[in-house]
């Protein structure tokens, strides 16, 4: 499980915290997080000296809603060429996915970034990337709309910020938040203070942390530390990469290029000022104002799949084998919802590591 110079480190953070003797649940929003508690077999350590951690909406696949990939497909069959991720493709809706548009013949193709389909659009008479990621991804984005691009090239985003969706987590109430492990890759661009706020105003203690197996348990450690001696805090863990201020280039940049706007999340009903939309200097490129006409043609979707459980996981209200669908009518194969489909899906992790759980 450990690299042996790790397992003596290991073993004295969990003796640490089992020494405080406490019952506490934590969440984290991050799929490489979560990634790393399930194969690593941290999630029955941690449990065995009082730790639980849920998984929230750190998944950016898994948050896409129904309705923007069914905005995708019917630009595929409107005749646009779409741009995704792989893991896109099989994320299903009530109109097929994106790999059954592709399946009969629409031009959908998956790429590494988003410059590839920058490149792609000299082969194409209209090229939509369909921009998805939080603030980790927002930025390579926003880099190439301040260049020169191609006039057919527009981009349908669907990048959300986080901060707004851990507002949403904890105003909503669902269950109790005794600490939030914060991700390393948004934070290396936004910087520790976008969540002051929960510790300053809710009062909850957070840690950025890093994605070693170390790193994780040294932020459940350091929050029963804030926990035992009364504090609520912003710490850093991930100092070996996250500065207080975070990258200021990037954010300028995503400044520049994005404005936050209202969206719905997978799980979660509108949350204010939560996704990135590019501004109106940007109108050009932008497939929501581009290709209106046929976005507005759409039939409406349907949000969840009947019996996928995909919203509460992101919620953190359940985890994946307390959906009764989980391994029997929903695998990685035949998906039922986003959370089995990405690798970063909290289903797709137990899935695939069922054995360490």
């Amino acid at each position: 499980m450990f690299r042996l110079r790790d397992e003596g480190a290991a073993n004295r953070i969990l003796d640490a915290i089992r020494r405080e003797d406490v019952d506490l649940r934590f969440m984290h929003v991050c799929g490489t997080h979560q990634d790393t508690l399930v194969r690593f077999g941290l999630d029955p350590l941690l449990r065995d000296v009082g730790i639980e951690i849920r998984q929230g909406p750190g998944c950016p696949v898994c948050v896409t809603t129904t309705a923007e990939v069914a905005d995708a497909i019917a630009l595929a069959d409107a005749g646009r060429t779409i741009a995704v991720f792989g893991d896109m493709l099989k994320v299903p809706t009530p109109i097929g996915s994106l790999g059954d548009a592709k399946a009969r013949g629409k031009d959908v193709r998956v790429v590494y970034s988003v410059e590839d389909a920058v490149r792609m659009a000299s082969e194409v008479e209209h090229m939509v990337f369909m921009a998805i990621g939080f603030e980790t991804t927002s930025p390579t984005t926003a880099a190439v709309m301040v260049e020169k691009l191609p006039d057919n090239f527009t981009v349908y985003s669907c990048h959300r910020l986080l901060p707004p969706a851990l507002h949403a987590i904890i105003n909503m109430g669902e269950f109790k938040i005794d600490g939030l492990i914060e991700p390393g890759h948004v934070s290396a661009i936004i910087g520790v203070e976008p969540y002051r706020v929960f510790s300053t105003k809710y009062g909850v203690p957070q840690v950025v942390a890093g994605f070693e197996p170390l790193d994780l348990l040294m932020s459940a450690h350091m929050l029963v530390k804030q926990i035992k001696e009364g504090r609520a805090d912003v710490e850093n863990e991930y100092g070996r990469l996250v500065k207080k201020e975070g990258n200021p280039k990037a954010v300028r940049l995503l400044e520049q290029v994005f404005k936050p706007v209202d969206r719905a999340w997978r799980g979660f009903p509108m949350i204010p000022a939560s996704a990135y939309d590019l501004r109106e200097e940007y109108d050009a490129h932008n497939a929501r104002i581009v290709h209106k006409e046929v976005l507005d043609a759409r039939p409406p979707v349907k949000e969840e799949h009947k019996g996928c459980r995909c919203g509460e996981m992101l919620r953190g209200l359940i985890e994946s084998y307390e959906c009764p669908a989980f391994g029997r009518g929903c695998t990685p194969r035949y998906p039922m919802g986003p959370c089995m489909v990405s690798r970063e899906g909290g289903c797709n992790i137990a899935f695939r590591y069922r054995g360490k759980m």
